[in-house]
């Protein structure tokens, strides 16, 4: 089957890529690359020894979008494409509403007008109202903090709603955590543009020396050392998930809703720590003021994923931070030259 794969030059989507062809399926990709280079997928090519016809448009063009459906038999869709810095949504709202939604819409109405019914979409924890107790399982309370996290909940409520109008539609929501590492080849990882949102590729360019020191945003959280904890997932995990997904879509209509991650929560200074440990590093960092949009604590209940799924994350805490050093070694400026 081919898997027609939105911001698939990206981080998650080309792990996903990567993982898709190794299990036998085509990809295609689209990507308009506003966070993301098209030689991620030119190493996905070189690790799998087979081709991803990539196409670099914005998702939100309809005619573009639909030239790609009716130049490839796709059978679904994973949906990555989409704004995703918490903090930047904050102080661009409108942006991350108009990109996020748009793009998810067009896609849908694509997909209908050629006759793919199934898709998986990349939500996230951030749906989930800061109101529920930990771990998070997907009947908790929904809620967001950020605009960021309202454009994941109106396009799983866009989804919901399209697929019930049509009972051949197959859709499953993953609402994942926070991934973190590389491909253990080192080829292909995570290459923000500018100074990273997320933790790890913050973490990995001070100890190469591309960043004075991490700032850790807060130590006055309610949690055992006042940082933030998360559940941090392996990157290679999240896109076997995904894979797991389509196993699923295939054999159900109507949707769906699964957690990926591991069920447990480390705090911004244990990762730290276990990065200076695993890697054999003294990593500089202080602690900055709290960023806007920011939770305390945030970690996931897999069992559903698990049970239905038939997935679990494999991948070690150590695994997360050796191979995100391993990458970032191989490649200091990311896919830069």
């Amino acid at each position: 089957m081919k898997v027609l794969v939105t911001g698939g030059a990206g981080y998650i989507g080309s792990h996903t890529c990567l993982a898709l062809l190794e299990l036998g399926y085509d990809v295609v990709a689209v990507d308009n690359f506003c966070n993301s280079s098209p030689e991620s997928l030119k190493r996905v090519e070189e690790l799998t020894g087979k081709k991803v016809p990539l196409y670099g448009i914005d998702v939100r063009d309809e005619a573009a979008l639909d030239r790609v459906f009716k130049e490839h038999e796709i059978g679904c869709a994973i949906h990555f494409a989409g704004l995703k810095a918490v903090g930047e949504s904050v102080e661009k709202p409108l942006s991350y509403y108009e990109n996020n939604l748009l793009s998810t819409m067009t896609l849908l109405k694509v997909m209908g007008k050629n006759g793919v019914k199934k898709i998986v979409f990349s939500s996230s924890a951030t749906v989930y109202s800061t109101e529920n107790v930990m771990p998070l399982n997907e009947t908790g309370r929904m809620g967001c903090t950020n605009p960021y996290g309202w454009t994941k909940f109106m396009c799983e409520e866009i989804i919901r709603d399209y697929a019930k109008a049509d009972p051949e539609w197959s859709a499953v929501l993953l609402r994942y955590f926070n991934p973190v590492g590389a491909h253990p080849s080192g080829r292909i990882g995570e290459a923000p543009n500018g100074i990273p949102n997320n933790l790890m590729p913050f973490i990995t360019q001070t100890a190469c020396g591309v960043r004075k020191e991490l700032v850790v945003f807060g130590d006055d959280y309610p949690t055992h050392d006042g940082t933030c904890v998360r559940d941090y997932i392996h990157v290679m995990d999240l896109a076997e998930g995904h894979a797991a997904a389509i196993d699923y879509l295939m054999a159900h209509t109507g949707t769906e809703v699964f957690n990926l991650g591991t069920g447990v929560g480390y705090s911004v200074l244990d990762m730290v720590k276990a990065f200076e440990e695993v890697n054999g590093l003294q990593l500089p960092h202080r602690i900055g003021p709290r960023r806007p949009g920011d939770i305390a604590v945030c970690y996931a209940d897999p069992t559903k994923s698990r049970a239905l799924l038939h997935w679990t994350a494999k991948r070690t805490l150590k695994d997360m931070c050796a191979d995100a050093w391993h990458w970032q070694q191989l490649n200091p400026r990311g896919y830069e030259a």
